[in-house]
């Protein structure tokens, strides 16, 4: 008898179809907790419960290994280890809090792995705690934020205790290896005060990088010892962010003129060369010094700061003409620094600073957004640095 494949479907059980079955299981449940009057969430819910039965079920499964035969087989009689009843605890988890009956067996060698002697949190409970401390919350919020919403009484000094966790990564972090070269780095500083004795605004720099295949990384954190002075940039040519420079004109003129005062500006700043925008500048002041004069001020105080970009190519500028990409990480930095107020010490502003920084761009639209206009800047660099950024790949 020949059968055809679409035949057999046809009478397949529906026990037999992995997904209908998923969804049958599931959907009964459910039905039955609507039906007892059981809450699908909260204390006692059908979650909970859920939750309960499944760690139980694999803690016993680990127990079945460890002593190797099933509860209840007679082929456990005389083995020397048997299991030897329950003992209770309570674990935190992502529904609240959940009593469980871990086994126990006699020789008191079993070593739980789901979840280990003295545990008393499942790790997504930890990754919970770490991901509202990098968006700002306090200590003090996310304890009341697990309080009122999972009804789990953590405490201020656990959660210190859970965000102590990140250190060591953040040490391997700070010293892992680098890239031989980096076509640019944007440093910046955010201050923050510790207590250390007294309250002082200590600063803490961030180096941003974009790498040769134009994606954006951040190198490293450093605490420095005081305020952020000339010293700290002897051995570097400093570049105003032009964006901010515009911006801050338009704080002396009426908001009617923006447009037209933008206009004029953009000559000076898109000149081929120092001299060239210096005549585009003259023109700027001739035409809106008048009206105007502390824009003409601002422009010629900067000047020195303004025109280092000028000697690169037109793609060059478009990536260093602006200190956009580091401002977006300090703003991540700031409101999770605020919302800290004081310090103890330096580690724990750095530990703040560090998962604030971790929990940006998950999606990578951020470095998506670098690399479609990066190729450009990439051959204007190479022309501009003689190879430089070959050589440093090799």
């Amino acid at each position: 008898m020949i059968v055809s494949a679409e035949a057999v479907e046809a009478v397949r059980p529906l026990e037999l179809q992995p997904d209908a079955l998923d969804d049958q299981l599931i959907g009964q449940l459910v039905d039955r907790a609507r039906a007892s009057g059981l809450q699908l969430t909260g204390a006692g819910g059908l979650l909970q419960q859920l939750t309960k039965t499944i760690l139980e079920s694999a803690l016993e499964g680990e127990m079945t290994d460890h002593l190797g035969y099933e509860k209840h087989d007679p082929v456990g009689a005389g083995s020397g280890n048997s299991r030897n009843g329950t003992r209770s605890k309570t674990v935190l988890t992502e529904v609240g809090p959940v009593e469980i009956d871990v086994p126990r067996d006699r020789e008191g060698s079993f070593e739980p792995q789901l979840v280990r002697k003295r545990q008393r949190r499942l790790s997504g409970v930890d990754e919970m705690v770490l991901s509202l401390s990098a968006r700002g919350l306090t200590h003090g919020e996310i304890s009341e934020h697990l309080a009122e919403v999972y009804g789990a009484e953590v405490s201020r000094q656990t959660v210190s205790t859970i965000t102590d966790q990140v250190i060591e990564g953040m040490s391997e972090w700070q010293n892992r290896p680098l890239d031989p070269v980096y076509p640019v780095v944007f440093i910046d500083c955010v201050h923050v005060k510790l207590r250390d004795g007294q309250v002082a605004n200590r600063p803490i720099y961030v180096a941003l990088a974009v790498t040769v295949e134009g994606t954006r990384e951040i190198l490293g954190l450093w605490a420095g010892d005081g305020g952020e002075g000339a010293k700290y940039w002897l051995q570097a040519v400093t570049q105003t962010c032009i964006v901010h420079l515009i911006r801050a004109s338009f704080r002396y003129a009426a908001r009617q003129d923006w447009d037209k005062i933008s206009k004029a500006l953009k000559p000076v700043y898109t000149a081929p060369t120092e001299d060239a925008a210096l005549e585009r500048f003259v023109e700027f002041s001739e035409a809106w010094g008048r009206k105007y004069p502390a824009i003409v001020r601002l422009w010629e105080n900067a000047w020195a700061e303004f025109v280092p970009f000028l000697s690169f190519d037109i793609e060059v500028r478009r990536v260093i003409c602006t200190t956009n990409a580091i401002e977006s990480v300090n703003a991540r930095i700031r409101k999770a620094v605020r919302s800290r107020g004081h310090f103890p010490n330096e580690q724990a502003a750095l530990k703040c600073v560090y998962m604030a920084i971790m929990s940006l761009d998950p999606t990578g639209d951020g470095r998506k957004r670098w690399m479609t206009r990066w190729k450009a800047a990439l051959n204007a660099f190479e022309i501009a640095f003689d190879g430089r950024l070959s050589a440093g790949r090799r």
